[in-house]
């Protein structure tokens, strides 16, 4: 059964390449084309669409305003185009709290010359999240509102519905047939269970609902809290300086976009930026360093390239945390930790938006703790503090 398709957006010549794009793959299929948010409500009503695709600059009703209505009566996923620029990282964080499932920028000349790079990453998007949304679309809305509400408690600045706890991950492990690693590692979460030694380092990493759930977490966190913290989010360039400002407004410690030869203290979050590298320095007891893009790397910033200097630097005082997102990142980088003595947790497949590199961490045998995402922050408070 093909996936279907919402596209929502004013340009024409925007709708029309992104039909003739989308249809090329031969699991999905474009059903209606909305030119507002108004219609993009109506619309995904009357079609109930598997995933839909929304611009945010519309007449009528803007693509936020769409994302809340349709969420308020029916889980679907929604996938975000964003502008390149630090304005459009805002925006965009703005629908991702209101309830969008992920974002892909929108860049014109890709899309006019239908560039293989744009076509294979909009297929792969909207199967995967597709694919993932198709169990929690039938959940009751009274039972989505109240998981909204209760991740909304700490928003500061857009008063909209986040993402539903429980979605569907794009690949479960029970459904190999194999008694994983994952099991062995909850029979251990205990209360009791607490770290064996403090680390002198927190690493978080994330990618797809990451930003929703990087917030989750911190914002548990005091502003006294003992370790610096380095924050690694699959997101392009100008989206992390917007990121770590709007995590800052939401949280007791301090969070800011990470520049070369910043020092690592207690209380103070880090956030690699978009489109580099960040390493872990020796020097003057613990620095970052900002490394330009390299071609070779899939993901810029990647948290294999930052847990394998970490292991190098910090060696078994390490604690690192692999979020919800599509992929494997992390899981080399999560080995060397655990080869070196550091502790690594990832969280659960019913909390995560996408299923990916918590589950490659936890496959592999690397995770200590497997964790519900509304754990993971007051878990931190109570074994580190």
């Amino acid at each position: 059964m093909r996936l279907r398709v919402l596209v929502v957006d004013d340009s024409h010549f925007f709708q029309l390449r992104l039909k003739e794009i989308i249809n090329r793959h031969p699991q999905l299929e474009v059903i209606g084309i909305a030119n507002n948010g108004r219609e993009a409500v109506e619309k995904a009503a009357e079609l109930r669409p598997d995933i839909i695709t929304m611009d945010f600059e519309m007449p009528v009703m803007d693509g936020i305003t769409a994302v809340r209505h349709i969420l308020a009566h029916r889980r679907v996923p929604i996938l975000m185009f964003s502008s390149l620029t630090y304005e459009g990282a805002r925006v965009t964080l703005d629908a991702l709290a209101a309830g969008a499932m992920d974002f892909i920028p929108k860049d014109f000349a890709e899309v006019s010359r239908s560039s293989d790079a744009l076509t294979k990453k909009l297929h792969e998007r909207l199967v995967t999240l597709a694919t993932a949304g198709k169990s929690f679309s039938t959940q009751s809305t009274p039972a989505i509102a109240a998981l909204r509400q209760s991740r909304l408690a700490s928003a500061a600045t857009t008063p909209a519905p986040a993402p539903a706890a429980h979605h569907a991950p794009l690949r479960s492990l029970r459904e190999a047939g194999a008694a994983t690693p994952e099991h062995s590692a909850l029979e251990k979460n205990s209360a009791d269970d607490r770290l064996k030694k403090r680390p002198n380092l927190l690493i978080i990493g994330a990618s797809t609902g990451g930003p929703v759930a990087l917030n989750d977490v911190l914002v548990n966190l005091p502003a006294n809290f003992p370790l610096p913290i380095v924050l690694v989010q699959h997101m392009p360039e100008n989206f992390t300086r917007a990121f770590a400002e709007r995590l800052n407004k939401q949280c007791k410690i301090e969070v800011r976009e990470a520049v070369d030869g910043d020092v690592l203290h207690p209380g103070l979050a880090l956030l690699a930026p978009g489109g580099k590298q960040l390493m872990l320095d020796k020097r003057l007891g613990g620095s970052v360093r900002i490394l330009p893009d390299d071609e070779r790397v899939n993901y810029k910033p990647s948290l294999d390239i930052t847990f394998g200097s970490a292991a190098n630097v910090y060696h078994d005082r390490v604690l690192g945390v692999v979020l919800t997102g599509m992929g494997s990142d992390g899981c080399k980088g999560a080995g060397l930790l655990k080869t070196a003595g550091s502790v690594i947790w990832s969280q659960d497949e019913a909390s995560c938006v996408i299923y990916g590199m918590p589950m490659a961490v936890a496959r592999a045998g690397f995770s200590d703790k497997v964790l519900p995402l509304s754990d993971i922050g007051p878990r931190l408070v109570r074994e580190v503090m």
